[in-house]
């Protein structure tokens, strides 16, 4: 199954240590002694593949059953931003879900407030977590593939029926055909009896 474990938006100046600006994150499948530890372990992979992501590339680090998507977009915000997942989660969505976090958290945030990130509320990113968990509503292009293939197995379905129905239609031309053929006999046998036979 895959899953979304965290996102975060990072402010990250190139040569300065970065910032992390806003994080959520789903650590639900893990005990509460566990939560605490995870939740530092995944601000800190964040920080690190942040670091290591050049400015206007994208990246993706494996480690464990973790695998961290990284958005470096740099410019004039300097804003990257990470989404951590579990190894099964496709690499297309995720990174079209960086880029959708990072233009609300642009159109949301004025850049003024990325120095003081305790002032930062930007409680769209959970909503982002809880609802990209599938990966097809991350992506239009992978929406639309399902829905191809959703249409293709009904299509399939509708061509079967009609090979069955065309199977039954064609055992009755088969009937309609014999009985053509004992009806033109039962026709000639009738008209043979009716010739001896003339009603004035």
């Amino acid at each position: 199954m895959v899953k979304i474990y965290s996102i975060s938006v990072i402010l990250a100046p190139p040569s300065e240590s970065c910032t992390v600006l806003a994080t959520a994150s789903d650590l639900s499948q893990y005990s509460f002694y566990q939560k605490g530890s995870v939740a530092e372990f995944m601000s800190f992979f964040s920080r690190t593949v942040v670091d290591r992501t050049p400015q206007g590339q994208r990246q993706s680090v494996q480690e464990n059953n973790y695998t961290a998507h990284a958005y470096n977009r740099g410019g004039a915000e300097q804003l990257a931003a990470v989404i951590i997942t579990d190894q099964d989660y496709p690499v297309r969505p995720a990174f079209s879900l960086l880029t959708k976090v990072l233009d609300e958290f642009i159109a949301k945030i004025p850049q003024s407030s990325f120095r003081n990130p305790s002032s930062i509320s930007f409680t769209e990113i959970q909503v982002y977590v809880s609802k990209y968990q599938d990966p097809a509503q991350a992506d239009t292009i992978m929406r639309v593939q399902q829905e191809l293939d959703e249409t293709k197995i009904v299509l399939h379905k509708t061509i079967e029926s009609v090979l069955e129905r065309g199977e039954k239609l064609e055992n009755l031309v088969d009937r309609s055909n014999a009985l053509s053929a004992q009806s033109k006999m039962f026709y000639k046998t009738a008209k043979k009896q009716n010739d001896c036979c003339v009603v004035m």
